[in-house]
């Protein structure tokens, strides 16, 4: 049988798992429901607090589609929709699914060859289920850590939380910028990830401002995906101007 990311039996197996946490999304919900009437919290609030949060979960919905989009090029529909609903991060999956099909023999696919395909599945699961585990066993330590540490000093806590994200997101501004030395060999297509993340972000620092100074709170959630859209539609051009044309920069 020829191999396809796209099989049926994926879709099935896959529909299956996102069925099962659907289910329990509406069974907590329910649970939900029926405490807040124990409480004694009226129908209308409990009714306005769905439709409200349910009415702003559009904005990463889209952002999560979009990833989707991105993923199914190689890994076709199934796998980057079950990564995406259940548990992953686009900056990570992309990341991982690069990594894996450049390590692997040149000309190999994901997409049509059946060894590289889950090659990049296992990589992609076994990397994101290390947070899995590491997070229960130490993320109370951690805590326990930092508020002890804010009891003393709170300026040097701010300082450490803040120094753990920065050095989270380095790990990815790390790779943005990887390629940046090909462009002193005539080859510019490294610095179409620059481009696009410089871009991205100039749209995400407009939209605040925008949001902050005309008080515009529902602009601040969709940034994200507006950020993105903007960043994949301006990779296009840019492409076109530095990888397919080699020494060329406009």
């Amino acid at each position: 049988m020829e191999f396809s990311a796209n099989h049926p039996i994926l879709f099935v197996m896959v529909g299956i798992i996102i069925a099962v946490v659907l289910a329990q999304s509406v069974y907590f919900l329910l649970r939900a429901m029926k405490r807040a009437k124990e409480l004694g919290i009226t129908k209308k609030t409990v009714t306005s607090t769905i439709t409200s949060s349910a009415i702003f979960t559009i904005a990463p919905a889209v952002a999560i589609l979009l990833g989707v989009i991105v993923l199914s090029r190689d890994l076709g529909l199934a796998v980057p929709w079950l990564r995406l609903s259940v548990i992953g991060s686009l900056s990570y999956e992309t990341i991982a699914a690069k990594n894996t099909t450049n390590a692997l023999a040149e000309g190999i696919s994901a997409l049509t060859d059946a060894p590289a395909f889950v090659a990049v599945i296992w990589v992609m699961t076994i990397s994101i289920a290390v947070g899995l585990i590491f997070v229960p066993l130490l993320t109370k330590k951690i805590q326990g850590g930092i508020i002890k540490m804010g009891t003393k000093d709170k300026k040097w806590t701010d300082v450490f939380s803040n120094a753990m994200f920065l050095g989270m997101i380095s790990a990815f501004v790390g790779y943005v910028f990887c390629d940046v030395s090909l462009a002193f060999k005539g080859d510019f297509s490294g610095l179409i990830p620059v481009i696009v993340m410089f871009a991205s972000a100039l749209v995400m620092i407009c939209l605040g401002l925008i949001a902050t100074t005309y008080k515009i709170r529902w602009l601040t959630d969709y940034a994200l995906p507006i950020s993105l859209i903007y960043g994949m539609a301006i990779a296009i051009p840019v492409t076109r101007l530095l990888a397919l044309r080699k020494g060329l920069i406009i």
